[in-house]
């Protein structure tokens, strides 16, 4: 690749995004459960991206739960007019803090209607299916019956553009024969490649593509490769690593998450981050050391 500028928005259903959006999980408290440890600091972090030009914010109900929800509400409602709020259903927590399927017609509507409730909305942007075959991955069983059901609320008009996440190829492509799929978020980064190719199908057909956990899955080792590359451009391993995924394909959508307005910073600056062509090369090797 050369080190000529990536392309700064694409379509998220029928909106312009910019591509470094913002993921609202670290909103909550640990482990994805219960209030924020700083209620004020989570509304300053969202009042900053927003501030910044951040205009998809990615969330969901089951963050908290509720609490996610209703921390964004408190911080941007009214909403402004070219924010994107993406959220996801089919899973729901246990009194503990596990997360359980929730597939069921009843379920999914339920989850609807919290979302609409708590985040103080008429109608949802986009909804992602998010599938819970296996709760720490894509696996396959087919999933007709659920998205027919989110198709269905759309038809009812509570929400404008459906997504799948944690899905297989498989499943992507049953999901575009049921409805429209307006984007696909997976676990993928520098070096959890597995849907490289299916990246590359839906950049063809226009589809977006979020990529979670940018740094998840990393060894040691792959990480000094990392770190090395960010000392040399004076950036950090994150901004290098959010980076190479806007270069990766122009479909891609980024929502690092945070608690922190300085970490949020650092994020957003990644989108200014130009990789030249030798670092490109060495990220490439700490690439094809994961995959050996």
């Amino acid at each position: 690749m050369s080190s000529t500028q990536t392309p700064s928005t694409y379509i998220l259903g029928d909106r312009t995004v910019h591509r470094l959006g913002y993921g609202a999980m670290q909103l909550a408290g640990p482990g994805v459960f219960g209030p924020p440890r700083d209620r004020e600091a989570a509304v300053a972090v969202l009042r900053e991206a927003v501030a910044n030009g951040v205009d998809h914010i990615d969330t969901s109900d089951f963050y908290g739960p509720h609490v996610t929800n209703q921390v964004i509400r408190e911080a941007l409602a009214p909403y402004p007019k070219d924010l994107a709020i993406v959220t996801k259903i089919g899973a729901r927590r246990s009194d503990t803090g596990g997360w359980l399927p929730a597939f069921s017609p009843e379920e999914l509507a339920q989850a609807v209607h919290d979302n609409l409730r708590n985040l103080g909305l008429d109608v949802l942007e986009l909804v992602n299916l998010r599938l819970m075959f296996d709760v720490h991955g894509p696996a396959e069983g087919s999933i007709e019956a659920p998205l027919a059901a989110l198709a269905d609320l759309q038809r009812q008009g509570l929400v404008r553009h459906v997504g799948l996440s944690n899905a297989t190829p498989a499943q992507v492509a049953e999901g575009r024969r049921i409805c429209r799929i307006a984007c696909v978020q997976n676990q993928y980064n520098l070096v959890h490649r597995s849907d490289d190719a299916l990246i590359d199908e839906l950049a063809r057909d226009g589809i977006p593509y979020v990529p979670f956990f940018p740094l998840g899955g990393f060894t040691p080792l792959q990480s000094s490769g990392l770190s090395g590359v960010a000392q040399r451009l004076g950036a950090t391993p994150m901004q290098v690593a959010l980076a190479w995924l806007l270069r990766r394909s122009p479909n891609i959508l980024l929502i690092p998450g945070t608690s922190s307005v300085g970490h949020l910073r650092e994020n957003l600056a990644a989108a200014k981050l130009e990789l030249p062509d030798d670092a490109m090369d060495a990220l490439d090797r700490v690439a094809a050391s994961a995959a050996g």
